[in-house]
């Protein structure tokens, strides 16, 4: 949606005024947002502008209740000076993250505090765009019972697996459309009568680390989701990085095993096909078939059929040794991978999320003790492999900052053009 339609509709912020000082207030705005708080001083340097200017700009926005006082900052040995951000509750964004089989919701405000409590719902990602219309049903039903101010919604953020690209506003995986002219972004901003933000479920993970989790204050770093399928977010120079066309990542169908199983994309002996969520799902169910030892036999024909992670997971964690092992085939291969990333980006710090990561040491002992076999000594030394601790929710977080960044770059762009 072009920054023109944000900046004529109805707004939270105040458009009485004159533009000069609407522009002024959306960067100072803006800056608060991405900092969280900061003194007089620390605006005036950033946004380049004077203390009376500053002061005015802070007087008006408390008064309109857009900002508060967040505690003092460091003292250079005189008075403490007071910190301002934004008041919670300011503004809104509705977060939807579709992945394969569920879809999770929540409305979050501008300090990522969650309005409401996440919904989970069962639902399959469709191929077509039948599935925009539950999906759509489900954030209403969400909204009506937030209770929030709807004047103060600013957007939509919506991730999902495949071919996402962000530019253009369209998945080429899932919920293709054969019509011309409407890309998916365009489906949604229909529905929801706001600005929608599209991106791929491992870019958010990776702004969500960037911004609020282990990668922040890096510079590079590489985020591995590691769920039904393997993703890859690169972070370089302190940016996420989307491609030419926001492909960037596509790590889990690099060829990986000649003559292998066939991947769902097309090709043969993808790395996803030994390294991923439906790997470990598909070498546990024919394990369990062949006679294999283990206490995940005990589950009925049914749940063998829709066999996860973590059911993997769970056994391994009572001793299961097979469990164990199949975990261990995964983190080997994986592990095999990412010593081919580590020689091509040089990252500091590499960020294992998703379902199969929270398998933890069953999956990094055998991934560590691969990359010592197939990376190079000096590079590998300077990368350190942890896990993400935003949770299994955590890309949520990635999915409002990119909500939020948006809003206040399209009134930037509107307001400065």
């Amino acid at each position: 949606m072009k920054s023109k339609t944000i900046v004529e509709s109805e707004q939270p912020l105040l458009l009485s005024e004159s533009r000069k000082q609407y522009l002024f207030k959306v960067r100072l705005l803006k800056y608060l947002y991405e900092v969280d708080a900061a003194s007089v001083g620390e605006i005036c340097k950033a946004l380049s502008i004077s203390t009376p200017t500053t002061l005015k700009l802070l007087g008006e926005l408390s008064k309109e209740q857009w900002i508060e006082k967040r505690g003092f900052g460091k003292s250079m040995g005189g008075r403490k000076p007071d910190l301002f951000g934004l008041k919670a509750g300011s503004l809104y964004t509705l977060c939807i993250d579709i992945e394969l089989f569920s879809v999770k919701m929540v409305i979050m405000d501008n300090v990522h505090k969650e309005s409401t409590p996440i919904v989970t719902t069962v639902h399959t990602l469709s191929k077509d765009r039948q599935g925009i219309d539950q999906v759509h049903q489900m954030a209403v039903s969400l909204l009506d019972q937030s209770g929030i101010d709807k004047s103060r919604l600013i957007g939509v953020s919506i991730g999902m697996p495949g071919l996402v690209d962000s530019f253009q506003g369209e998945n080429y995986s899932y919920l293709t459309n054969d019509i011309p002219g409407k890309t998916l972004q365009h489906a949604f901003e229909e529905k929801f009568n706001l600005p929608v933000v599209l991106q791929n479920d491992v870019k958010g993970t990776a702004l969500a680390e960037l911004r609020h989790g282990l990668a922040l204050g890096k510079r590079n770093a590489l985020v591995l989701l590691m769920d039904w399928g393997v993703g890859l977010g690169i972070i370089m120079d302190g940016k996420v990085r989307q491609g030419a066309s926001g492909f960037s990542g596509e790590m889990g169908h690099i060829p990986f095993i000649d003559n292998g199983d066939l991947c769902y994309c097309g090709k043969h002996g993808c790395l996803e096909t030994v390294a991923s969520g439906l790997a470990l799902a598909k070498m546990a169910k024919e394990g369990i078939l062949s006679g294999k030892n283990s206490i995940l036999a005990e589950l009925s024909e049914k749940e063998i059929d829709n066999i996860e992670a973590e059911v993997v997971i769970k056994a391994a964690n009572r001793g299961d040794q097979y469990a164990i092992k199949l975990l261990s085939n995964i983190g080997t291969n994986m592990g095999k991978g990412i010593s081919t990333l580590i020689q091509l980006f040089n990252p500091e710090l590499i960020i294992l999320g998703g379902k199969i990561a929270e398998a933890r040491q069953y999956i990094t002992l055998p991934m560590q003790q691969a990359i010592n076999t197939y990376c190079m000594t000096q590079i590998r030394e300077k990368a350190s492999i942890v896990s993400s601790e935003l949770g299994k929710n955590g890309r949520l977080l990635g999915y409002a900052t990119a909500s939020f960044d948006h809003y206040f770059d399209s009134l930037l762009r509107e307001l400065e053009g």
